[in-house]
């Protein structure tokens, strides 16, 4: 019998999307066998957040989020498949912890497509310099600049930075979570994050010297 570590747990839930109490019981009824666990999933009626994933969302909600002191505030749109689903406890909580997490985190982007070739191709540019300077070995450079780029995209893009809640989860793997347990797609449209100052920073730097006449 395999051992059931949290590593187990964590590759079950990223290939699943079913939550960590239900992976780490099929693991153990399974014996620590991750095919065999997937499998009981299945049969549980858990693992089928891939299958769902081209299911059109036309349903949801609109979420905000405001932080004590009123001077930083969130809205997002998720979007799920039935009027009755959105109703649930359960996608009201998804929608206010996502609002919660845009908040705390400042995600630039919803997913990894969602970056603009110019500024995935500036981030590149610099991870090559960074690693060439460093002096690491030509051989392992382009390695180098791919961990460099998934940490980028762990800090800009909504669905990859790992949940405030439970740094262990992504978003997106909270998001799978939901669509299993809910057994509809579930996808994040769109967020707008106010924060008070920040257009008043950005005119600043557009006048070139900070200054208001």
């Amino acid at each position: 019998m395999a051992e059931v570590t949290a590593a187990l747990v964590k590759d079950l839930r990223e290939r699943t999307g079913a939550g960590m109490m239900e992976c780490k019981k099929a693991l153990v009824e399974s014996k620590g066998d991750i095919g065999d666990a997937e499998v009981l999933l299945r049969k549980w009626g858990i693992a089928s957040a891939g299958k769902k994933s081209m299911r059109t969302t036309k349903q949801g909600l609109i979420g905000s989020y405001i932080h004590h002191g009123g001077q930083l505030g969130v809205l997002v749109e998720i979007n799920c498949e039935s009027d009755f689903v959105a109703r649930t406890e359960d996608f009201i909580e998804l929608v206010h912890d996502v609002a919660m997490h845009i908040a705390a985190a400042d995600p630039r982007f919803i997913r990894k497509e969602d970056v603009a070739p110019e500024i995935l191709s500036q981030e590149e540019e610099i991870a090559r310099a960074r690693a060439l300077a460093e002096g690491k070995p030509e051989k392992v450079v382009d390695r180098i600049v791919e961990g460099r780029l998934q940490k980028f995209y762990e800090e800009v893009c909504l669905l990859e930075q790992p949940f405030v809640k439970e740094a262990t989860l992504s978003v997106g793997q909270l998001v799978k979570t939901k669509i299993a347990k809910l057994q509809e797609n579930i996808t994040i449209a769109r967020f707008v994050r106010f924060k008070v100052g920040d257009i008043a920073a950005v005119e600043a730097d557009a006048s070139g010297d900070g200054s208001s006449s």
